[in-house]
Order: structure tokens, then sequence, then C-alpha cells
């Protein structure tokens, strides 16, 4: 068995790279999986699991919340949770409906699978059979299954900004385009903060007030830490 078989989840956590907990769990299902050990379907439950919670804490709306109340809701919930925050559920076709049922029912059927995997999962007694490669393949396509439909989905809509998680980085076009138009410039405050006005289009103005430390420590670290340093000289003298 090799990396072909889960495609969709390593372009997710390529994607995803900055959320630790959902890249901690990929590198227990790639152990799992390159071991050929049943716990990589313990591995890929989880993995679907974390990466709902991933797009559903991106996508839930403060002022109309869906995330679960319980702490550890059904994997089928979850992924409900996810399609209807995507929007999957309102396109009306009743075949792409079943299409998202037959999604949730896999992700129970990784729950049955997880829950009959042995002393790996839930303590059972080691008299329950290894399950074949062929349970731990159907297990990695399932999860892979369920997480390019999702990945996909998301990837075709356009994130708040606002609200979003998504590094600088996922903003290329945007940036471009403010970069393009917008201009800066600094004031003094009196204050002793930063005043920076972004002149836009149609003279139009955005002002923006921060302490210099705060600018420093979220512009360049390095910069931050020579600044720290001349400081230090300087009230020592």
């Amino acid at each position: 068995m090799s990396v072909d078989w889960y495609p969709g989840i390593k372009a997710f956590c390529t994607h995803w790279h900055h959320a630790p907990m959902l890249q901690q769990t990929f590198e227990t299902l790639e152990q799992q999986f390159a071991a050929e050990n049943d716990a990589c379907i313990d591995a890929a439950k989880g993995f679907v699991e974390c990466a709902c919670r991933v797009l559903i804490e991106e996508l839930d709306d403060p002022l109309n919340p869906q995330k679960p109340d319980a702490s550890d809701p059904p994997l089928g919930h979850l992924v409900g949770i996810a399609t209807r925050l995507l929007e999957l559920g309102a396109v009306r076709n009743r075949a792409f409906s079943d299409l998202i049922k037959q999604h949730n029912k896999l992700t129970e059927q990784l729950r049955i699978l997880r829950n009959e995997a042995g002393t790996v999962s839930h303590g059972k007694d080691g008299f329950i059979a290894k399950l074949s490669a062929h349970h731990r393949r159907s297990a990695m396509l399932a999860a892979d299954a369920i997480i390019t439909f999702l990945h996909e989905a998301y990837l075709e809509r356009e994130p708040d900004p606002v609200r979003t998680f998504e590094p600088y980085e996922r903003f290329e076009t945007w940036n471009a385009l403010i970069d393009e138009y917008a201009v800066l410039r600094a004031e003094d405050d009196e204050d002793g903060l930063v005043r920076i006005v972004v002149n836009l289009p149609d003279k139009e103005e955005i002002p923006l007030t921060i302490e210099p430390s705060r600018l420093l420590f979220g512009v360049d670290r390095a910069a931050y830490k020579a600044a720290l340093d001349i400081c230090r000289q300087a009230k020592t003298v």
C-alpha cells in the first residue's frame, strides 16, 4: 500500500498546513497505514473528524452557530454540519442529496470498522481477529473520498477575510489588488502610537493605530528582536 491511496487527504493537509492538530493526526495516519496496522482505521476516522472540525471552525457563523454542543458528537453529525456550512445540501437534486447521505453512511461505517479493530481502539479483548488489508484499504478509501468531497467544495468558496483562519498567503489575488490601489501614509501619534492611514481610490481613507511593538511583532519577528535589544541598551544608559 502507498500514499496513492489517499491523495485527497494529503491535499487537505497541504492546504491546512498551519493546523497543528490536523498535522499530528495525519502523521499518525501515515505511520499506521505504512506499518499495515489496523490502527490506521482508527486514525482514518480521527482524521475525518479533525478535518470536519477545521472546516466547521472556519465556516461557522458566530451569529448563527452550528457547532455541536456535545464534546464527542457522532462522526456522521460532524460531516452533516460541514456539508450544511458548505451549502452542499441546498442543491435541489435528488441524486446529489443521496450522495451526501451516502457519505454520511461511509462515516458511520468507519466508526464500525474502528470499533472492530480490536485492542488498539476501544480496549476490546484480543480474540477479535486482525482485520484484513482489504478492510484497512476500505477505511482509507472511504476517508479519502469524504475529505476530497469536502475539500474541493471548500476551495470553490470565497473565504470571509474577517473570520477566516486561512493565512495571508491564501489570498494572493486579493493581496495583489489591494497592493496595486492602496497607498500607506504613516504619522506620529501624540500617545506614542503609530498612526497609519490607508489611502484608497475615490479618496477613501482607512486609519489604523497600532503600537510600534505590536507592528514589529506581527510583521517581522527578527526586527522585533533587534529593536528589543537596542531598546534594552538605551534603557541602561
